[in-house]
């Protein structure tokens, strides 16, 4: 069959409502960020074209020509093996939003998509389609769902009344001030429409919400959201950080062995418990110097830009500033927790490092004989008001930038002890903290907790807990757990349990 025929007939076969979501997710690439993007407006412009001419117009021959145009782009595209094109993204951003929406072409070139993901080294884990897929974009697309059509022209009329946020762009004319959402797929558009408006303004991107969220708040609750939704619970799922689908991120785990019984345990339960939250994971035994330099300049491989978030467990002994590694070398815990979040690929997503080790050698001892041979160590324990608003500084949009961040932002480190004490481990089991840890991430997924609330449990479960030195002295003590935060967002354990079965590979 002629192709020209059979890309008419695919696009025929789509429904309104999914044609714009898939213009959305497919130039996902084009779309400008505080990191990546060109500064050219003209050029966002031109990508919003089809967008405000099918708000406008009511008709989606723009769209359906910007989709004709991606899929001669790729039919015709020959794929370089020396290096990483432009093409090569949108190429697999348009396949794994087709297949999300399921409306892949039946004529696409799935030996393309193939040999592409070759040229990222994309393991078979790496190959499935959700990987692909902007985990912000699939949050916005939610929000547009929640959305009922009279909802979005609402946030259209109060973006209007902000001159900041129109001055000088030509497309919103196009679309005029008042806007008719009832034809199918209209409502989509237009609010797909506004995302990437902030977005090329540079005043939204996958942290910074705040200004979609503001535009959300004026909307009127009742006409404006879909049954079962609330503006409060719209403008809450944009104030998570995106990491919806699978993988939830990709985990790292190192751990030295030298004297650290139990350490094959620790490893056994950190993967575990990632698999179950759906993450991809790398694990290092023994690693040295040498191996950590490897491990990071394996992570600035443009592969890992698809992943949502980061995960460490460091698991070795220490003291108050260093982790010793498996050479006998020792490493500043300082220059490991710097040089990592620092990582391009991961910047603007969440990074939580869990640093297991000794801070010290001091304990909280406990006296007295009642708390003899009572440890766990020895592996028995069991498994706005407007008044107060209005006496605050006016903060405007002239003093807000979104456009440089601080290396640093978006990190966690978590401790599995307080400054200058010791970390204890079960005779057999390894770390205890890692145990609980494990433990109550297990339990608490699908239950909608944060990763700072099981944190929060972790320490008061680990403070409960009676360890015991493996000295002659036998000293009963306690251990206490802290984290460090600099988050701008709050992180949620995945609704989904992810068994090693649920991977499905991308199509050979």
């Amino acid at each position: 069959m002629d192709e020209v025929i059979q890309v008419t007939q695919w696009l025929s076969s789509i429904t309104p409502r999914k044609k714009a979501k898939l213009f959305f997710f497919t130039t996902h690439a084009d779309a400008p960020t505080p990191t990546v993007g060109s500064n050219d407006v003209d050029t966002h412009e031109e990508t919003q074209l089809p967008l405000a001419t099918t708000v406008a117009l009511h008709n989606f021959k723009n769209i359906d020509e910007f989709l004709k145009k991606k899929v001669n782009t790729f039919s015709c595209y020959n794929v370089i093996e020396n290096e990483i094109t432009k093409t090569d993204y949108e190429y697999l951003r348009f396949y794994s939003a087709c297949k999300y929406l399921d409306v892949v072409p039946p004529f696409l070139d799935l030996e393309k998509i193939s040999a592409i993901q070759n040229k990222f080294e994309m393991t078979d884990e790496e190959r499935d389609y959700r990987l692909l897929l902007d985990s912000a974009d699939l949050v916005l697309e939610k929000v547009c769902d929640s959305l009922k059509p009279a909802g979005v022209p609402q946030m259209w009329t109060a973006l209007r009344k902000d001159r900041n946020l129109i001055r000088g762009v030509k497309t919103i004319e196009i679309i005029g001030f008042f806007v008719d959402p009832n034809p199918t797929g209209i409502k989509e558009c237009l609010f797909f429409f506004i995302v990437r408006h902030l977005q090329m303004i540079k005043k939204f991107s996958r942290v910074n919400t705040n200004r979609l969220e503001r535009l959300i708040a004026q909307c009127d609750e009742s006409s404006a959201c879909e049954e079962g939704r609330t503006i409060d619970f719209i403008i809450d799922s944009l104030r998570c950080y995106p990491t919806e689908l699978y993988p939830f991120g990709s985990c790292l785990i190192l751990c030295v062995f030298e004297d650290r019984d139990g350490a094959m345990q620790e490893i056994e339960k950190t993967m575990e418990i990632s698999r179950h939250l759906g993450m991809i994971t790398h694990t290092e035994k023994n690693p040295t110097k040498e191996t950590i330099e490897l491990v990071k300049k394996e992570l600035m491989k443009p592969k890992y830009q698809f992943y949502s978030s980061f995960a460490c467990w460091f698991m070795s002994h220490g003291d108050s500033h260093s982790m010793l590694l498996a050479d006998g070398e020792t490493m500043e815990r300082e220059w490991f927790l710097t040089s990592f979040p620092d990582i391009s690929t991961f910047q603007l997503k969440p990074k939580v490092f869990f640093m297991v080790s000794c801070l010290g050698a001091n304990k909280f001892r406990l006296e007295g004989a009642k708390f003899k041979c009572q440890s766990a160590t020895c592996d028995y324990y069991d498994i706005g008001s407007a008044l107060i608003r209005n006496r605050m500084l006016d903060i405007t949009d002239s003093v807000r930038d979104i456009s440089y961040v601080q290396p640093m932002m978006d990190p966690l480190v978590a401790y599995s002890t307080i400054p200058d004490h010791l970390s204890g481990r079960a005779n057999t089991h390894g770390s205890i903290y890692v145990d609980r840890a494990c433990v109550l991430m297990s339990e608490n997924i699908s239950r909608g907790r944060t990763l700072t609330e099981i944190l929060e449990h972790l320490s008061q479960d680990l403070h409960e807990i009676l360890q015991e030195t493996m000295d002659e002295d036998r000293i009963v003590y306690k251990q206490a757990c802290h984290y460090d935060s600099f988050f701008r967002k709050t992180l949620k354990l995945p609704y989904t349990r992810h068994p090693k079965e649920d991977v499905h590979s991308a199509p050979q």
